[in-house]
């Protein structure tokens, strides 16, 4: 089994990546980033990330961050929630593994690190995922762990994605 931890980053971690500045990230970030983390695929989930940090810092600690493999030393993706639990106690989780480092079953440690958490909050009361219908392994994954689809949505970077609650 994959054994990962979700390494927080502070506002200047988000800003440097959000950037798509690699050294800026490597100095601010707690654990060395890679450049996928700091490349255009990224990019957009970091820009809204600095802005909800900038907002309210709090959210630093529910946020996207890095997946980190402490066997490897490395860098291996990121994972978080899309920001701390709403008023009806939901948060939605988000991820994205390496190219470099997919099939390897970092998604499934990331995802099962945030169930976990998740479970320990008594202000959590439904988890959601939002998956491309195309992404067959990660539609297959939440499956796994009992999600339900529960309906649709166009996001205007993704397109179209399924909902699924747990």
């Amino acid at each position: 089994m994959t054994n990962v931890r979700i390494v927080h980053l502070t506002g200047d971690a988000f800003a440097a990546l959000a950037a798509g500045d690699l050294t800026a990230a490597n100095t601010a970030s707690p654990v060395p980033v890679s450049e996928y983390l700091a490349g255009p695929e990224c990019r957009g989930v970091w820009q809204r990330r600095l802005g909800q940090f900038q907002d309210d810092p709090a959210t630093g600690g529910w946020v996207t961050g890095i997946i980190w493999d402490d066997s490897l030393g490395s860098a291996v993706g990121r994972a978080g929630y899309h920001g701390p639990p709403d008023e009806d106690g939901m948060v939605e989780i988000g991820y994205a593994v390496d190219p470099l480092f997919r099939r390897r079953g970092y998604a499934r440690a990331a995802l099962e690190a945030l169930l976990a958490r998740a479970e320990r909050e008594p202000s959590v009361r439904r988890v959601r995922v939002s998956i491309s219908p195309g992404n067959v392994a990660s539609n297959g994954l939440a499956a796994q762990y009992g999600f339900q689809k529960i309906g649709e949505q166009w996001d205007d970077e993704d397109g179209l994605e399924y909902i699924y609650e747990l």
